[in-house]
């Protein structure tokens, strides 16, 4: 696997796990793991980072080596004022009290993004990377495996679905490793997946559009193409190829060429 080796943000939460806050924290301990993700985002070094979530600053201390700018964004008022107490002699540290979500992620030019993502909002933070452009070449996202195992489904499994097309058709996606629940403390119920997900060289045209045909399609995810699509295309749907078929059993190329054969028939309203 090749990692690029320049500006990078490394978006990484060692606090929420599909739950709200107050419910609990879970930090990733265990070093091997934190140095395989550290490696992952920003391979030997890397001029910038934006490390999101930085929680007690585990993954913090593998970062600063590996590069000369470090902006560490964590949401909880305590843990920022821990960390700035933490790494106070770190000139390369500025922490920031913010939330993803709220973040303008552009402000510090050219990145990577990763992220620990807690399950509550891990399809909103994909979408939000998913969305930016090339100033923005990769993500090593960790997540819940489940969600993990939808990013890497292959068309006709039962993982496959909008996520995996909208992630896919502008990102190359790779496994970085599983994370077992032993790996934080305390150890969630569930496992985790880091995943690297490299954007490909050039959008297809048109690419919000063609999410919201994506969505279409998968608007009853065991229903054919032709029940899905006819509200919105009228009858000219039935003589498609692809009318019996449902959308998980569309790879993202196929995608791709049956919004370009609709695009120009479109006539419901949402």
């Amino acid at each position: 696997m090749r990692w690029l080796d320049r500006d990078c943000v490394f978006f990484f939460s060692t606090l929420n796990w599909g739950v709200p806050r107050k419910l609990g924290q879970h930090f990733l301990v265990r070093d091997r793991i934190l140095e395989q993700l550290a490696v992952a985002a920003c391979g030997e070094h890397t001029p910038r980072i934006i490390e999101i979530g930085s929680g007690r600053g585990a993954l913090t201390r593998y970062l600063l080596p590996r590069t000369d700018e470090l902006h560490a964004l964590e949401l909880d008022r305590s843990l920022a004022s821990y960390l700035r107490k933490k790494f106070e002699v770190e000139p390369k540290l500025r922490v920031h009290e913010a939330e993803v979500l709220a973040t303008d992620l552009t402000q510090w030019g050219p990145a990577a993004i990763a992220g620990n993502l807690p399950y509550y909002i891990t399809s909103p933070i994909i979408d939000k990377f998913v969305r930016l452009d090339a100033n923005f070449p990769r993500a090593v996202f960790l997540m819940q495996w489940e969600v993990a195992e939808r990013l890497l489904a292959d068309p006709g499994s039962r993982n496959y679905g909008y996520l995996t097309v909208s992630t896919r058709l502008v990102c190359e996606v790779e496994l970085v490793c599983k994370v077992p629940s032993a790996a934080f403390v305390p150890p969630p119920e569930v496992e985790s997946g880091a995943v690297l997900l490299r954007r490909k060289a050039g959008a297809p045209g048109g690419f919000n559009e063609l999410l919201r045909f994506v969505s279409r399609c998968f608007r009853h995810k065991r229903k054919t193409l032709r029940n899905n699509l006819r509200d919105f295309y009228g009858e000219q749907i039935d003589a498609l190829p692809e009318a019996q078929l449902r959308a998980e059993q569309l790879s993202i190329a196929q995608f791709i060429n049956l919004y370009e054969r609709l695009s120009g028939m479109y006539t419901g309203e949402s």
